[in-house]
């Protein structure tokens, strides 16, 4: 029962990754991503990395707390699907948006602070996602976890991307900052201890 318990949140985690990629993808075929589709794209595939990049986080203390040990490898799962996105959110900008014409992108980028914000994001998350393996972490020994760290500066970089793009509206970046800081507070080393040890204790009186 546990393996197949963790077969069907595997699945499900699979299957509501992917769901946001399909309705954009099916949104796109059928001309419904209103009148300036390459914003839309951008919007969206920028929202769903930031959110799975957060859930992602969520999954350590998420485990600790509830005891399912099965929450804990998602971590890595939904990390690289945040990946899938914000790659797909960088090619949209790059590519069909500027045509991968340097001069326009390098205009762009230093015009717009939060693009270069963004894109650093993107480059703290693409060797988290290389070194993601067993093997890497084999290879990397202690330094491997060091290394993940960087992905709460990869996530704080990324609430500043959104903060500083949109005009009006902060409640929703505010949102995401806030979860953040909650989660960076969780993931103290003295409150991870007080959190595992009430765990436990809920664990043992069920």
């Amino acid at each position: 029962m546990p393996l197949r318990s963790a077969s069907w949140i595997r699945f499900l985690v699979h299957a509501a990754a992917l769901a946001p990629l399909a309705v954009l993808l099916w949104h796109l075929s059928q001309n419904e991503l209103g009148a300036n589709p390459i914003r839309e794209i951008q919007l969206r595939t920028g929202r769903y990395a930031l959110v799975l990049l957060v859930l992602s986080l969520g999954c350590t203390p998420a485990g600790v707390l509830s005891g399912i040990k099965q929450i804990l490898p998602l971590r890595r799962t939904l990390g690289l699907y945040a990946f899938l996105y914000a790659s797909l959110h960088l090619f949209n900008f790059l590519v069909v948006d500027y045509g991968l014409n340097i001069a326009f992108i390098r205009e762009g980028i230093s015009n717009k602070p939060y693009a270069l914000v963004g894109l650093a994001s993107f480059l703290i998350l693409l060797p988290l996602a290389v070194t993601s393996t067993r093997g890497w972490r084999a290879r990397l020994g202690d330094r491997w976890k060091r290394l993940h760290r960087l992905v709460y500066l990869a996530a704080l970089l990324a609430v500043l991307h959104l903060l500083w793009q949109v005009k009006a509206g902060k409640q929703e970046p505010l949102i995401y900052a806030g979860v953040l800081a909650a989660l960076l507070i969780v993931r103290l080393p003295w409150v991870m201890n007080l959190l595992g040890r009430r765990a436990q204790k809920v664990q043992e009186d069920k």
